[in-house]
């Protein structure tokens, strides 16, 4: 499919807006933005509502914690703006921001988002009949509605044709509709399972409790 003959929302994010190495404020920056996909000749498209923000080497949630590399944590030393998706239980197919200069392994989870374009194709793809919350408010839901899988890890997010794409359509998030707190899931984590690096957009629907 060639991306530029479709109507799609807003604007790619350049490649200069994935290379700041402050991780935290780019989990933040992305609430808001929009995520496309357009996979297999299919576009669909929803809005990032949450997120979380992972920072090698200290950060010991981190995948690449200590700089390790491994053929999973590979995608993480990449320079910011790829894709790094991986897979959770065997099942859910997680996506990630890879941001910072190459070999700095920094990533955002996209945790939530809300849908905007082809919801049928969504709730087919979930095996779900109607418009609902659980249709991608987590973060192996979302890419499952969105037809992404670890097929496409390490793709670049910034060109044109490329399968999934963030943009920037110009919704804008108010300071005092951002929501911190601790990140979900990493209690093994000890003293960094209690950062406040989890960003979700208040009284939205698609937002994890």
């Amino acid at each position: 499919m060639n991306a530029q003959r479709l109507n799609l929302r807003g604007d790619l994010l350049p490649p200069s807006f994935y290379t700041s190495e402050d991780v935290v404020q780019l989990a933040q920056a992305l609430i808001g933005k929009v995520i496309v996909s357009l996979v297999d000749g299919k576009y669909c498209s929803g809005r990032i509502v949450e997120t979380e923000a992972y920072r090698a080497p200290e950060d010991k949630a981190c995948h690449a914690w200590n700089n390790r590399r491994t053929h999973r944590t590979a995608t993480m030393f990449e320079a910011g703006g790829v894709a790094y998706i991986y897979l959770c239980y065997g099942i859910h197919h997680l996506f990630n921001v890879v941001t910072g200069p190459k070999d700095k392994a920094h990533a955002v989870l996209v945790r939530a988002i809300e849908p905007l374009d082809n919801i049928p194709l969504m709730l087919q793809r979930r095996n779900m009949r109607s418009l609902h919350p659980n249709l991608t408010n987590g973060p192996g839901k979302w890419t499952q509605a969105l037809g992404i899988t670890t097929a496409l890890n390490g793709i670049k997010l910034y060109t044109p044709d490329a399968p999934i794409q963030l943009r920037d359509d110009g919704y804008t998030v108010a300071k005092d509709e951002l929501l911190t707190g601790p990140r979900i899931g990493v209690d093994y984590a000890g003293e960094w399972a209690k950062v406040p690096w989890r960003f979700r957009l208040a009284q939205n629907a698609y937002i994890g409790p």
